[in-house]
Parts: structure tokens; sequence; C-alpha cells
């Protein structure tokens, strides 16, 4: 689209993070609009998995971190070793499920972004319903194979919106700032704008 940038038209299924099975099957269309912005996206998703099923997960998942009797608190996941422990999976979960926003924001047609490692996670404690965690994340860009560390707040009840704030420093560009909701498991993005923290 000669104004506007390129648009991509896209067919893939979706997979369980944690078992791989296959979920549902996706269409997309994404725009790479000339600007510095976020790509336009516009997706439909049929699902394979029953969606009662993936609610008994995510629930499963949330009661775990909610009955803690402390705070939890980690570093380096997974370790050098690419080890995970069994009790911050739950974590390394919602960190890569909120990390996926701020590698779609920052995704260009050009740069791509995965997640290498948790550097550290705090969980604070709340009196309503909702889990919050602060998270840094750090993101491997390809293909300049910079790392780039993300400050990252992440608030989730099952049922509602993923909520993300974040902001990340790479040696080149200095502090970059973000917020918004992503959905949780795979219902499909929702983008808001939002202050900072």
């Amino acid at each position: 689209i000669p104004e506007s940038g390129h648009k991509y038209y896209l067919q893939f299924t979706t997979e369980d993070y944690k078992s791989r099975e296959n979920v549902g099957s996706c269409l997309a269309t994404v725009l790479y609009p000339k600007t510095k912005s976020p790509p336009a996206v516009n997706i439909k998703c049929t699902y394979t998995k029953d969606q009662k099923q993936i609610q008994e997960e995510d629930n499963g998942v949330y009661q775990k971190i909610r009955h803690q009797t402390k705070p939890i608190i980690g570093n380096n996941i997974p370790d050098s070793y690419g080890n995970i422990e069994p009790a911050l999976e739950p974590v390394w979960a919602l960190a890569v499920a909120g990390s996926s926003y701020i590698m779609w924001e920052k995704s260009t047609e050009n740069l791509g972004y995965f997640m290498a490692q948790v550097k550290s996670v705090k969980q604070w404690i709340r009196k309503d319903d909702f889990i919050e965690f602060d998270y840094t994340v750090l993101l491997h860009e390809i293909p300049t194979q910079e790392i780039i560390s993300c400050h990252m707040r992440l608030t989730w009840l099952p049922g509602r919106p993923l909520k993300v704030k974040y902001f990340c420093a790479s040696e080149n560009q200095g502090l970059e700032y973000g917020s918004g909701m992503e959905s949780g498991s795979a219902a499909g993005i929702l983008h808001e704008r939002g202050a900072n923290f």
C-alpha cells in the first residue's frame, strides 16, 4: 500500500506453550506502517482446544501463584543450563505472555525479538484478587543480536486481559516506554495506551 506501508497476509497454527499441542489456527493481516509505530494486526482464530479447558488451566496457574505463603522472588530464569525450577514455571509463563506484547510493539519488518531470560522477578502482594509482578526481562533482537533489557509490570486475573506496562533500555536507543493490555491464554490481543509507571 504506497501511502501506508507493507501489508502481509498470514495463516498459522497456535500451540499450547507447555504441552506443545496444536490448539487452533489463525488468519491474520499485518500492516507495517511507514511511520515508526507498532504494526496494525487484525487476527481471527478458531480453536481446537476446548475453551473451558483453557480457562481451567489458567485458573490452575493462578491458584498456584495466589496460594504462595510469601511473595515469589526469582533471578536468572532459565539458569545458565536452560533449567527452570518447577515452582517458577508459572512465573516464566506469565513473563512469556507479557513480553510478547513488548515484542509485538517493538517489532518492525526488519527487526524481531524473542525473550531470552527473566533476569529478575518480584511479586507484589495485593489486597484484591489480581496478581502482580515486576520483571526485568532480556529480549534478543534479531538480526542485530543485541540484548535489550526491559522492566515490565504485569497484572493478571483469569478471564481478564493481561495488563502490561514497560520500559526498555538498550545501549543505542536509551529508554523506550509503552503500556498496554494483552489477553491471557490464546484469546487474541487487545491494545490500550495508558500512563507509564
